[in-house]
Order: structure tokens, then sequence, then C-alpha cells
């Protein structure tokens, strides 16, 4: 499922300032030098996991330099089947995206304040 509409699609913020704010709320990261991901890991009922992922690449140096600067994707939300990996075009429960709904707004306000313009 894609979040649109959240106002970080498109961002352009320095590399530690978004690590921080992404783990102060939670999220885990996993990156490759040109390309970064933040997971928000959601366990609910009957053992199903779902993940809030949050995704960039860098336009200017290699992640995770200090000063390397990442624009942000569309933010995703796909279930975990094991052992098969993420889907992404499911039908989500209402709590799950609720959650999801509730992380991005209080993310982006941070997000949208170290962006750089």
């Amino acid at each position: 499922m894609k979040f649109e509409n959240t106002g970080l699609e498109g961002l352009v913020i320095e590399y530690q300032a978004l690590e921080d704010i992404m783990e102060s709320a939670g999220f885990h990261s996993a990156y490759d030098y040109e390309r970064i991901t933040f997971d928000y890991k959601m366990e609910v009922q009957d053992e199903e996991i779902y993940y809030l992922r949050v995704q960039g690449y860098a336009v200017e140096g290699e992640i995770p330099a200090l000063h390397s600067k990442v624009k942000l994707l569309t933010v995703l939300l796909g279930k975990h089947y094991y052992p098969h990996g993420v889907e992404y075009d499911e039908v989500f429960p209402k709590n799950v995206v609720d959650r999801s709904n509730k992380k991005l707004k209080a993310i982006a306000e941070k997000v949208k304040a170290e962006a750089i313009a």
C-alpha cells in the first residue's frame, strides 16, 4: 500500500537529522551507501507482521556520511510472509493503517522542519 500526500515524498534532508528523527520514532534502518530504508515493525493478532517503510536515496554524498543528503520516496506499508518477504498489494486491517497514519504524521512534522529547501 502506498501512502501518498504524507508530505514526505520528494523532501531532501541530511542523513544524520533523518536518522535521529526516525530512530526516535522507533524505526530501524538498513542502507547500501546509495539507498536507505527505515522500517517500523508492527506485530498484530495471529502473529501477523506489517512494516511501515520509508525509503530514500542519496542525492549528495554516500549514506551514512553525516552530511550526505537523502531524498525521500513514497511511503509503503507491507505485510511480511515468511519465508517469501514483504507484499505491498494487500488489504490491510484498519488498525494497522490508522497506526501507520499516526506514526507518519508524527515524523512528517519533524522531517519537514529539517528538510533542505
